[in-house]
């Protein structure tokens, strides 16, 4: 057996992920939002919990580069789902909003994704998920450093 094969964690991941958005794209359509790349959820839901940021902070919270932000930006203005206003306290800065058609879509994507959560809760079960959602955060820090056991308990009782 190749020890590059189909069973690698990284391609079971990007599979998983690919099929996922596949059906997100699907779904999103069905309801009529089928210029709503899964790929712009990464911008829509830091948006949807805080209304209104800079391009930076936007990018950290959506965990990709300012150029990767800036390209991502240019595609939600142009589908209608985000607009670019002048920081009033800084006439440098801009603010990123969320338009009228992307809060519409906010309740489309809710439904959507509690639909996804529950097919995976039917085949995985409730704990198991749990175990997923952790190991996947996890993984968003693959390459950060781990924190030694006793600096993580003194950290804790700070």
């Amino acid at each position: 057996m190749s020890p590059v094969d189909r069973d690698d964690l990284g391609f079971l991941l990007a599979k998983a992920t690919q099929h996922w958005n596949e059906l997100l794209a699907e779904r999103f359509a069905a309801w009529g939002y089928g210029e709503v790349s899964p790929s712009y959820g990464s911008v829509l839901l830091p948006l949807y919990e805080d209304d209104g940021l800079r391009m930076g902070e936007l990018a950290v919270r959506a965990r990709l580069s300012k150029q990767t932000m800036t390209q991502m930006i240019a595609r939600l203005e142009r589908d209608g789902l985000v607009e670019r206003r002048a920081d009033p306290g800084d006439g440098r800065a801009t603010l990123i909003y969320l338009t009228p058609r992307a809060r519409q879509f906010e309740p489309v994507a809710a439904a959507v994704l509690a639909e996804l959560d529950r097919l995976v809760k039917r085949r995985l079960g409730a704990e198991q998920v749990g175990v997923l959602k952790d190991a996947m955060r996890e993984l968003m820090d693959l390459d950060a450093p781990v924190p030694r056991p006793i600096e993580a308990k003194v950290l804790n009782s700070l």
